[in-house]
């Protein structure tokens, strides 16, 4: 097991900025942080170095790239087994349907998020993926409506906790 890392305030602050925009330029990241643009340019790098930051990516909008309905879906498999679990992850990691995927505890044995263009599209996506003989004994479709706090931080929620 890795051994947790020690991120002090300055660490925090730069991670939540690289979070809203990771294109932001050092000298811009000094300006919010309050530490010089070489300070900030090293404790990028170490970030990265030990893997805290794993990635930059690219968040596309669903609604421009037709995907534009997003169902969370509960799924039950027959066989909670090591075998049919790991059979039924390799599946679900080549559908461009699924944008992400949680093995959990409780009633369900996974939770997908599934961005789709129609209810057609959907309907495709359940029969091709989430049939019977792929191991699936059930599963129940949750359709997000709207959005209230999102994993991707550059994107600001529909609403505004005043709103709530």
């Amino acid at each position: 097991m890795r051994k947790m890392i020690e991120l002090d305030s300055f660490d925090r602050r730069l991670i939540a900025e690289v979070r809203r925009d990771n294109q932001q330029p050092a000298r811009e990241l000094a300006g919010k942080v309050g530490l010089s643009v070489s300070a900030v340019q090293r404790r990028l790098r170490r970030l990265r170095d030990e893997k805290i930051i794993v990635a930059d990516i690219a968040i596309l909008d669903p609604a421009l790239t037709g995907s534009a309905l997003t169902m969370h879906v509960l799924v039950r498999m027959k066989h909670a087994g090591h075998h049919a679990m790991d059979a039924f992850a390799r599946e679900i990691v080549h559908q461009r349907e699924v944008t992400g995927a949680w093995d959990v505890t409780g009633d369900e044995d996974y939770v997908l998020k599934v961005q789709v263009a129609s209810m057609a599209e959907y309907d495709a996506f359940t029969r091709r993926v989430l049939a019977e003989e792929k191991g699936v004994i059930s599963f129940k479709t949750l359709i997000t409506v709207r959005t209230i706090v999102a994993d991707d931080p550059s994107r600001q929620p529909l609403l505004d906790a005043a709103d709530i």
